[in-house]
């Protein structure tokens, strides 16, 4: 069968970023039109919204087509920044889905013209049941809109499409007005960045707020330690074995009282002329950079970036100031902390 799409010519490079740039042009001014009209409609949304959560109810957005990927979108904004909410695609909810609906949740239902049919179907039934509804048009004279508790227009001037068909401008406004809600919401929740981490415990953020100097240290005989009676062959030997460029230096007790480098190395070399017979403890850094396997693992690597020691890693130490573990930039690194 022939494509209905007829052949054309390559569009040319000028044409090609104009309507490139009329497009976002158009999608910022529906944006920023879209700002102007915010006023006791959206504080009755975000209040309806806090409430409910406030009260273990949860947001269930829906929205047919397009909508719904738009609705996708908003619901998990929403869930990864504190406010339980999931999707319920609108043709499944009439077919048993509507029982993913408790009480005390509310529905955000999106739909442009607000006349979508599979939205509609549903009405009566979220009605019945007392579920508030918040609905997200670009008709406010809409079904949807004079059913809703309250409607959110998000209608826009014209759509970036040439045609004024396919959605574009609609559903960036749409999905820009989820985000207001969704960022009002955290912010109105107090919702910090650890939370945010509990809630991405597998991005960057997680583990950067989440993993501890405990999750990344080495410990045991992998930890290079020497005793401070110890001579210098010995310290090396140990820290050629461990390979973590340094030797923690330790008192009978296991108390940290040095720390013998790479770099403790290159100088003694210079001063020293029978290394063979000379004392770690002669020759090795006191009162070393520590910390304790509680902290967070960022601040691990903050202490080795400030301080410079990268190549000889950082020791750590138990309230008491014994030695318990090494942490190293490696393992910062695998661990995926920097």
């Amino acid at each position: 069968m022939q494509s209905l799409l007829q052949p054309r010519p390559v569009a040319d490079t000028d044409r090609t970023l104009q309507r490139a740039r009329e497009t976002l042009e158009i999608e910022a001014d529906a944006v920023k039109a879209l700002a102007g009209k915010l006023g006791d409609a959206f504080l009755a949304a975000h209040k309806l919204l806090f409430d409910v959560v406030e009260n273990k109810g949860r947001v269930v957005v829906t929205g047919m087509g397009k909508s719904g990927h738009i609705g996708g979108k908003i619901a998990s904004t929403l869930a990864s920044t504190g406010t339980p909410a999931f999707f319920m695609h609108p043709g499944e909810a009439s077919h048993g889905d509507l029982g993913m609906i408790t009480a005390g949740d509310v529905v955000i239902a999106i739909s442009n013209s607000g006349e979508s049919d599979e939205i509609l179907k549903i009405l009566p039934q979220l009605k019945r049941r007392g579920t508030p509804i918040i609905a997200i048009t670009g008709r406010p004279l809409s079904t949807l809109a004079e059913a809703a508790t309250v409607h959110l227009d998000a209608a826009v001037e014209k759509e970036a499409c040439p045609l004024n068909l396919a959605p574009t401008a609609s559903t960036t406004a749409t999905l820009a007005l989820g985000d207001a809600l969704a960022v009002t919401l955290l912010d109105a929740r107090g919702f910090g960045e650890e939370d945010y981490a509990m809630h991405h415990p597998g991005g960057s953020l997680g583990r950067r707020l989440l993993m501890h100097v405990s999750d990344v240290m080495v410990t045991g005989d992998r930890v290079p330690s020497v005793t401070d009676d110890a001579l210098l062959p010995a310290a090396i030997v140990e820290m050629s074995k461990k390979g973590l460029g340094m030797t923690a230096v330790v008192d009978d007790k296991g108390t940290l009282v040095g720390v013998f480098s790479d770099g403790d190395l290159r100088r003694t070399l210079e001063t020293h002329d029978n290394v063979r017979t000379t004392a770690v403890a002669e020759v090795m850094t006191r009162n070393p950079k520590t910390i304790t396997a509680n902290k967070l693992a960022v601040e691990a690597a903050e202490l080795i970036q400030r301080h410079r020691i990268g190549t000889s890693g950082l020791l750590v130490v138990d309230g008491e100031g014994k030695l318990v573990g090494a942490v190293h930039m490696l393992e910062l690194m695998r661990a995926g902390v920097l």
